[in-house]
C-alpha cells in the first residue's frame, strides 16, 4: 500500500511539474513581442503583391504555395483564386504544370532566358518552367487544397478551365509525374541533380533548364512533396482515392526503402537512375538536407524518434557552421567545383545557405508532433532576425547576414503559420 502512495506522489508531482512548465511556456509564447511584430509585418509585406520578393517579377507556384494561406487573412479570395486559374490556364496538354508566371508586357526575350510559355486560355500572363524541378505540379496541388480549406470555396474545383474542371487539372498535374517524371527502378518521381531543394542543377552556368548534361536522381523533396499533395487531393477529392491511394502508398514505402539510411538515420541526398555525376572519392550521402528532412516530416514518413534524431542533427549542423538557424540547407555544403552556376559555392545560396523558407515549415512540422519547446527554441532566432535586419530576407550567410530579396513573401508566410500553431497551442494550455 505505501509503494502505491508513493508511486501516486510521485507520478501527481510529475504531472503538476508538466503542467507548470506548460504554463510557463505558453506565458512566454503569448508575451514575446517579436512574434506579434513579425506577424504584423508579414501581413504587410503580402498585402503589396503575389510576387516572391521584391527581386522577382514573376508569382512563383512554389512560393505562393507557402503564403497563400497568409494571403487569405487580406485579399478576397476571388483574387486568391484568379492566380490559381492563371497556373491551370497556363497548364501543358501532358499535365504539367508551369514554375511561373508574369505580364506578357513584361515578359522581355533576353539571350540564355526563360523560354515564355502561352496559351489560348490566358490573355493576361504567359509562363516558363524551370524544368530541373519536380515539385510545381505538387506545389499547385497544396495551393489549391489550403485555399479551399481556408475559404471553404468547395465550388472552385468544379470551375471549368478550358474543356476540364480544376479538380480534373489537378489530377491531370499528378499523372504528369506518373508519366514523365517517374522511375520504375525505384518506384519514385526522379529530378535533376539539385541541392535538397533547389532550382539549380550541378551542370550549366545558369542551372535551370535539362540538359543533355542532366543527372537524373530521385531525393526525398520531389517524392514527400508528391505525397502530401496526393493527400491533400485525396482529402478534397475523395473519389480520386480510388486510384491514387494505392500509388501513395507506394511512393511512400519506396521512398523509405530507397532514401532512407537506416544506420545514420538520415536521407540519402541522391539516388541515381545511373551512375553519379560526381567523383567516385565524394561521398555525397556525408551532406544532410534539411528543407528535405522538413517536408518528409509533413508527408508522415518519420516517426517521432526519428524526428527527434533529425531535430539533433539540424541543430549539431548549425552549431558546427556557425550558421544562424536550422534553416540551413544542408550540412555540410557541396564543394566549389560540384556546381558550374557560381552563386552555389559553398554556403552560398542554396548550397547552406539559411532558409527561414524551409526553417519555418520544420518548426511548423515540431509543433504539430508536439515538440513545442523545441519549436520555440528554434524558432526565436528566426522572428529575431526579421525585426533586427527590418525585413523577410530571402536566406541568410553562414555568419547570419542577409542576403537577396528583403520582402520574400514564403518566409513570412511560414513564419506567420509557426507563430500562429504556437498559439493555438498556449491558448489550449490557458
Amino acid at each position: 500500500m505505501d509503494r502505491i502512495l508513493v508511486a501516486m506522489a510521485i507520478l501527481c508531482f510529475t504531472v503538476g511539474q508538466a503542467q507548470r512548465q506548460d504554463a510557463d511556456l505558453a506565458l512566454m509564447i503569448k508575451t514575446n513581442k517579436n512574434f506579434d511584430e513579425v506577424q504584423r509585418r508579414a501581413l504587410d509585406i503580402v498585402k503589396t503583391g503575389f510576387n516572391a520578393g521584391d527581386g522577382y517579377g514573376e508569382v512563383w507556384i512554389r512560393d505562393y504555395n507557402t503564403f497563400i494561406e497568409l494571403s487569405a487573412e487580406v485579399f478576397d479570395p476571388v483574387v486568391l483564386e484568379e492566380n490559381l486559374l492563371v497556373f491551370f490556364r497556363l497548364q501543358g496538354e501532358d499535365g504539367n504544370i508551369i514554375d511561373g508566371f508574369i505580364p506578357k508586357e513584361k515578359a522581355v526575350k533576353q539571350e540564355g532566358g526563360y523560354t515564355y510559355i502561352y496559351s489560348d486560355l490566358e490573355p493576361d500572363y504567359c509562363g516558363h518552367k524551370n524544368t530541373v524541378e519536380t515539385d510545381h505540379e505538387s506545389s499547385l496541388v497544396q495551393a489549391v487544397y489550403k485555399y479551399v480549406k481556408k475559404t471553404g470555396n468547395l465550388h472552385f474545383l468544379n470551375k471549368m478551365v478550358g474543356e476540364y474542371t480544376v479538380a480534373q487539372r489537378m489530377e491531370m498535374a499528378m499523372q504528369f509525374l506518373l508519366d514523365h517524371r517517374w522511375s520504375d527502378k525505384f518506384g519514385l518521381i526522379y529530378g535533376a541533380t539539385t541541392a535538397d531543394w533547389g532550382d539549380v542543377q550541378h551542370t550549366h552556368p545558369w542551372g535551370v533548364y535539362i540538359t543533355d548534361d542532366t543527372s537524373y536522381c530521385v531525393d526525398i523533396y520531389d517524392n514527400a512533396m508528391m505525397l502530401i499533395a496526393l493527400d491533400n487531393m485525396m482529402e478534397v477529392i475523395p473519389e480520386t482515392s480510388v486510384k491514387w491511394e494505392k500509388i501513395r502508398k507506394k511512393i511512400a514505402k519506396n521512398t523509405m526503402k530507397g532514401l532512407w539510411d537506416k544506420k545514420n538515420q538520415k536521407f540519402i541526398p541522391h539516388v541515381y537512375l545511373d551512375a553519379s555525376p560526381y567523383p567516385k572519392d565524394f561521398n555525397e550521402n556525408e551532406i544532410y538536407y534539411h528543407g528535405g528532412t522538413a517536408v518528409a516530416i509533413e508527408a508522415g514518413l518519420l516517426t517521432k524518434d526519428q524526428i527527434r534524431v533529425s531535430l539533433d542533427k539540424m541543430i549539431t549542423n548549425v552549431k558546427a557552421s556557425g550558421a544562424g538557424s536550422i534553416g540551413l540547407t544542408l550540412y555540410p555544403p557541396y564543394p566549389e567545383w560540384a556546381f558550374e552556376n557560381k552563386g552555389m559555392y559553398p554556403y552560398g545560396y542554396q548550397n547552406g545557405g539559411d532558409w527561414t523558407w524551409f526553417g519555418g515549415r520544420m518548426i511548423q512540422e515540431l509543433i504539430k508532433n508536439g515538440f513545442i519547446k523545441e519549436a520555440y527554441e528554434q524558432l526565436l532566432p528566426m522572428t529575431d532576425r526579421v525585426v533586427k535586419n527590418n525585413g523577410f530576407y530571402e536566406w541568410y550567410t553562414v555568419d547570419n547576414k542577409p542576403e537577396g530579396s528583403g520582402t520574400f513573401r514564403g518566409s513570412a508566410g511560414v513564419l506567420y503559420k509557426a507563430i500562429a500553431l504556437l498559439d493555438e497551442y498556449a491558448d489550449s494550455v490557458n
